[in-house]
């Protein structure tokens, strides 16, 4: 006998649906929230998001890093707490779409909660992960329901968004894998260490890097951080700085309407050529080809607003 639907989710799909009338990202009142809906499956391709919090409403979605595959439904949440470049697959239809709802990642917002829950709570230390998933609680399930309901009237969210924001957050922070995220944030240890080079790399991906400069940002051992970089990303430093450059050229290409060279060149490669091939074997499409299909799949919006793909910002 199939169990009856949540009530709660029934309400959340319905504002869902409204919330995100079109395929792509939907605009919200709140600059680091989007909506996203998309009406067909999407098989699996690179991505490299914006440390940030997914939440589905609808349909399901498949992240694979490694031999680490994540699964984000109606039931599971994404959290991304540091870029890492992974592929990706979503399971959607136009009878049921995927919905759901994107965070971009508020450090500020979350290291005052952390604080504040420190005093009242003693939560168990947790090795700091860049990417997981979590179970759905009911709380959580809750402060979606009451956060979509306000963000459903443009006064309302203006107004009382935030706090319902902060309220998701609470919830997150406080759940079943809160700590992972809350180790992540306070980049302790090894993981803090190779944090700041991956940021080094998202700040200068257009400059001359090599291992030895990322080492040292990252206060290790060229051998000891090749070690810990591979761990926390499923690639080795040079591969890593190869995927973001690609990213953005891409990004570039598709928000400002550059050519493949004039990109190749923003991004340091100092070879065409060499970048359409690393741009093939990575996206599996020439770059104009890849423009076009990310234009018809995702539908991004204009240049000037922010998306979850990983940007210079």
């Amino acid at each position: 006998m199939q169990k009856p639907e949540n009530p709660s989710t029934a309400r959340i799909v319905q504002l869902m649906s409204q919330l995100a009338p079109l395929e792509g990202y939907n605009l919200s009142p709140l600059d680091d929230v989007r909506f996203l809906r998309s009406n067909r499956p999407l098989t699996r391709t690179p991505v490299l998001y914006e440390p940030g919090i997914v939440i589905l409403c609808q349909g399901q979605k498949r992240g694979y890093l490694g031999d680490e595959i994540y699964v984000y439904d109606a039931q599971h949440y994404l959290v991304v707490s540091v870029p890492v470049p992974f592929t990706m697959e979503t399971d959607a239809s136009e009878a049921e779409p995927m919905l759901a709802i994107y965070l971009r990642l508020d450090f500020a917002l979350a290291g005052e909660l952390i604080e504040q829950v420190d005093k009242v709570w003693n939560i168990r230390v947790a090795q700091p992960m860049g990417m997981y998933a979590s179970p759905m609680d009911e709380p959580l399930r809750q402060s979606t329901l009451h956060f979509l309901e306000v963000m459903g009237d443009r006064t309302d969210a203006q107004i009382l968004g935030p706090a319902m924001l902060r309220e998701l957050y609470y919830r997150i922070l406080t759940g079943e894998q809160g700590n992972t995220l809350r180790a992540a944030i306070a980049q302790r240890g090894q993981f803090g260490k190779v944090t700041r080079a991956i940021y080094k790399i998202h700040r200068c991906y257009h400059e001359h890097l090599d291992v030895e400069a990322l080492a040292q940002e990252a206060q290790m051992s060229v051998p000891n951080f090749h070690l810990h970089f591979r761990k926390m990303t499923d690639s080795s430093p040079m591969q890593y700085l190869k995927s973001t450059r690609l990213h953005q050229a891409r990004l570039l290409m598709l928000r400002n309407d550059l050519t493949a060279a004039k990109s190749a060149f923003l991004v340091g490669y100092e070879s065409a050529s060499q970048f359409s091939r690393d741009f093939k074997r990575l996206f599996g499409r020439t770059p104009i080809a890849e423009v076009a299909w990310m234009k018809q799949t995702y539908a991004l919006p204009a240049p000037t607003t922010p998306s979850p793909f990983v940007s210079s910002h």
